[in-house]
């Protein structure tokens, strides 16, 4: 069992930053892909990044290419979403999960692939 913890969230001014971080428990940390999603009022829960075991396959959206990045620091049990250049459209809940079955430089996209969740954090852009 893994328990994924999220804070960082906020209001923001558009054009501002903010930085997302996840806390792991748990001994495999180090062998879970690791997502970023979000889920705006209305609207279905996405994708926003993700990252393989190794760190070494990224993956993000096209609505946050080149303004969003995702780390992990497996030592620390812990992943990040650096996410610069906020606009009003990135409002919402963000939540971090985790994927048992990917190797160590696989990455998936779908929500389903993911066994364990976090709680969200609320992340909101002011224009």
């Amino acid at each position: 069992q893994v328990r994924l913890v999220e804070s960082g969230g906020g209001l923001v001014q558009a054009g501002g930053s903010l930085r997302l971080s996840c806390a792991a428990s748990g001994r495999t940390f180090s062998t879970y892909a690791m997502g970023w999603f979000r889920q705006a009022p209305g609207k279905e829960r996405e994708i926003v990044a993700t990252i393989s075991w190794t760190g070494g396959r990224l993956y993000y959206a096209d609505s946050v290419k080149g303004r969003f990045t995702i780390s992990r620091d497996n030592a620390k049990n812990t992943v990040n979403l650096q996410m610069n250049s906020l606009k009003p459209e990135d409002t919402a809940v963000y939540y971090c999960a985790a994927d048992r079955f990917q190797g160590p430089q696989s990455i998936a996209t779908a929500a389903s692939n993911y066994d364990y969740w976090g709680q969200g954090t609320q992340v909101t852009v002011s224009s």
